[in-house]
């Protein structure tokens, strides 16, 4: 293992970011890894952490294939985990609606521009992200629609879901997004949880990417095939939302099947105590979303649904 700054940024009130990457084997640059862009992705730092000290591991006893270099950067925004902070602490600006950045920009542009410039080249890259809206999702490997994304890749994960995407203006500031348009295959790998630890999902993730690595030639390592993943397209989805704002109580876990009427949540006045709405399954399905806050906001989207999926 080789460890470098990929990217510094300087500070005039404290000593500098240096943003590291970790580097295994020699030779093509063949797949990177890259973990939390924002600040409260504990679980995508925790899984980074874990790849980087399995793939020490395996360098150790030769299971890197020659030719083959991987790199990982465990995350690009120690300050705003350092704060508490999801976004940039400094102007709560998202360094993954950034890219490819721009080094002559504002900090968040510049610190894109520095990690884009070390990333891409690889043939294969891996992010571990997190959605915008808070809550729990079924792991998956999600995909924009540029033209250039390849689902039959995606399945070599052995997750149980890949879902795509198409992208939207949003969107075109995302590493995965620029990635693609850049001639990397890209792949956003998503687990239950994200500003917590979830051990068992956490797991799933790192056995799906090591699962990945060997089945492209790149390590070689033993594991379980894992899942021949169901492909969804996100506009399919059925979203469910709370029609009232107030306290969340959450009945349904993502992975659940639930039939059409089933009590998924209830909305509660936050002062007097009582139920104010109550959220119903609006069809057979599979929860793959579900609101992971305590409150709760009128018309937020607290589930979405895979409809008519059976187990």
């Amino acid at each position: 293992m080789h460890k470098d700054i990929v990217y510094s940024v300087k500070s005039p009130f404290r000593s500098e970011m240096n943003i590291l990457g970790y580097r295994f084997g020699k030779g093509e640059k063949s797949a990177c890894i890259v973990g939390p862009t924002r600040g409260n992705e504990v679980q995508q730092l925790y899984i980074c952490s874990q790849i980087i000290k399995t793939l020490s591991r395996l360098e150790k006893t030769g299971a890197i294939v020659n030719n083959n270099e991987i790199m990982v950067i465990p995350t690009v925004n120690q300050y705003s985990i350092n704060t508490e902070k999801r976004f940039w602490a400094m102007d709560n600006t998202d360094i993954n609606r950034m890219f490819p950045g721009d080094e002559e920009g504002e900090t968040t542009k510049r610190i894109a521009a520095g990690i884009f410039n070390a990333v891409k080249g690889f043939s294969y890259g891996i992010q571990f992200a997190s959605f915008h809206t808070p809550g729990d999702f079924i792991p998956h490997v999600r995909m924009m629609e540029t033209g250039y994304q390849n689902t039959s890749l995606a399945n070599l994960f052995g997750l149980p879901y890949v879902l795509t995407r198409k992208p939207q203006p949003i969107d075109t500031g995302t590493l995965n997004y620029n990635w693609q348009l850049n001639g990397t295959n890209a792949f956003s790998v998503y687990t239950s949880a994200t500003d917590y630890i979830d051990e068992k999902s956490a797991n799933q993730a790192v056995s799906s990417v090591l699962r990945f690595l060997t089945r492209m030639g790149i390590i070689k390592y033993n594991c379980h095939n894992g899942f021949i993943a169901t492909t969804l397209e996100e506009e399919l989805l059925m979203s469910i939302r709370a029609d009232v704002s107030g306290i969340y109580r959450r009945f349904k876990e993502p992975g659940e099947e639930v039939t059409f009427g089933d009590l998924l949540a209830e909305v509660v006045d936050p002062i007097e105590g009582e139920v104010k709405s109550q959220i119903i399954a609006p069809s057979d399905g599979i929860i793959f979303f579900a609101h992971g806050k305590p409150l709760v906001i009128e018309n937020c989207t607290v589930y979405k649904l895979i409809r008519r999926l059976h187990e």
